[in-house]
């Protein structure tokens, strides 16, 4: 039976997600508890940046490879293993004594997260056809952002009433155990339903056409001279990692030490900027196929988001908190929007090359969200001395420089049409 024909198909969808969504909540979890680290470990406000980073500097650091991998040896088990590998990241930094393990927790936690999107798109490939994939592709934008927001009020109040080790360790756990369940969904259950191709889409793809596979060091020589990969980095770069890096690392302790907040207070904040990022996905791509184009609508939404930040440095970064929560709504929604970078991925390259493009358009966002900590953090000790709003002022410069990179992304992007009948994409 083929895969995409079949009912089973969605449970592999629903399994994926679900991982998915559990992962993503441990990208920016940890950024609820930055203030009792920096109490409970005697901690400055550059390591708690460095936590951040490592975990999104393996991240990036692994988006080509992993992509390389998963298009010759096919997307399953490094799905696995990621989950596992997240899992086993988080029950350390939920048992850590001291600062180096809670820096190994959050680079065994990054090991295992890049292995998540690129295979988990290549999945969704395999087993949907092309016009059911765009559509389930904001769908699982939109589980990472209810994993984001699973990240504030509901973990917050979890790390209220039982300290911050036992939801750290429990979600370890689960994720553990999600692996476990992967194994079944897409390695046993379909070879005993003889959904299991023998060959992986690419060598399938490889075959058909006769040829005979591009050298990898030819074909990355070709992607980094690409002027639409690039684009697609620098968009991700702007939109992705200015977002995930300040959500994960200094957003709760803004709303702590500009506005007062208690720390669910500040979750709750967050939480518009989910939202927004819940939005993001499906009406961003519903409007780029309204308009048939992906490049304007995309452009338009960098420059929203890059004037967003700089709000921020118009009001000394402490706009009034009605505005902040629209400004928050704002940069979620850009988050969101992000996943027409993959849309751009599609519709421009090979399907063979889809792995690969995709891990180098990831890791323009997360290279991004290795450095936006850690500047920051940077910046807010050396004006710890002046009041604490002055660091955070002069901090938002970081986004908003990043943000226009991302700008500068969406106007490289280059139109290209294909024929609808074999592709089912749109125009950029």
């Amino acid at each position: 039976m083929n895969k995409q024909n079949s009912r089973y198909r969605w449970i592999v969808f629903a399994a994926v997600l679900f991982t998915y969504f559990l992962i993503v909540s441990q990208r920016t979890a940890p950024g609820l508890i930055s203030d009792q680290l920096m109490k409970d470990f005697n901690l400055t406000a550059a390591t708690i940046g460095l936590l951040t980073s490592i975990q999104f500097l393996a991240y990036a650091g692994l988006q080509i490879p992993v992509g390389i991998f998963s298009d010759r040896y096919g997307p399953n088990y490094f799905l696995i293993i990621g989950a596992v590998l997240n899992g086993i990241g988080t029950l350390i930094y939920s048992m850590a004594p001291n600062a180096f393990f809670l820096l190994l927790a959050r680079l065994l936690a990054g090991i295992g997260d890049s292995t998540i999107w690129v295979n988990l798109v290549l999945i969704l490939s395999q087993w949907f056809r092309v016009q059911e994939f765009v559509k389930l592709l904001g769908m699982a934008g939109m589980a990472g952002s209810l994993g984001f927001l699973m990240a504030t009020v509901p973990y917050s109040a979890w790390i209220s009433s039982f300290g911050w080790r036992a939801p750290f360790f429990s979600t370890g756990v689960i994720l553990c155990l999600c692996g476990l369940m992967l194994y079944f969904v897409l390695v046993k259950r379909p070879k005993q339903l003889a959904l299991t191709d023998s060959e992986s889409g690419v060598k399938k793809a490889v075959r058909k056409k006769g040829q005979k596979r591009e050298n990898t060091l030819l074909l990355l020589r070709r992607i980094f001279s690409s002027r639409q990969a690039w684009a697609t980095f620098l968009c991700h770069f702007g939109l992705v990692g200015t977002y995930v890096g300040f959500i994960g690392s200094w957003a709760v302790p803004y709303g702590m030490h500009v506005y007062g907040m208690t720390r669910s207070g500040a979750s709750q904040l967050i939480m518009v900027g989910l939202i927004g990022a819940l939005i993001g996905a499906p009406l961003t791509s519903w409007i780029s196929s309204r308009l048939d184009s992906l490049k304007r609508p995309y452009i338009i939404v960098h420059i929203i988001v890059c004037l967003s930040w700089i709000v921020f440095l118009i009001f000394g970064g402490k706009p009034p908190i009605y505005l902040l929560m629209i400004l928050f709504l704002i940069i979620g929604y850009g988050n969101g929007a992000s996943s027409l970078t993959f849309a751009v991925v599609r519709q421009s390259f090979p399907i063979q090359e889809v792995g690969v493009v995709s891990g180098f358009a990831n890791t323009g966002g997360f290279i991004s969200a290795v450095l936006l900590p850690s500047i920051f953090g940077k910046i807010l000790d050396h004006f710890h001395a002046a009041s604490i709003s002055t660091g955070y002022r002069y901090g938002f410069m970081i986004p908003v420089m990043f943000t226009l990179l991302g700008l500068i992304g969406g106007l490289l992007i280059k139109g290209k049409r294909k024929e609808a009948e074999q592709t089912g994409e749109v125009t950029a």
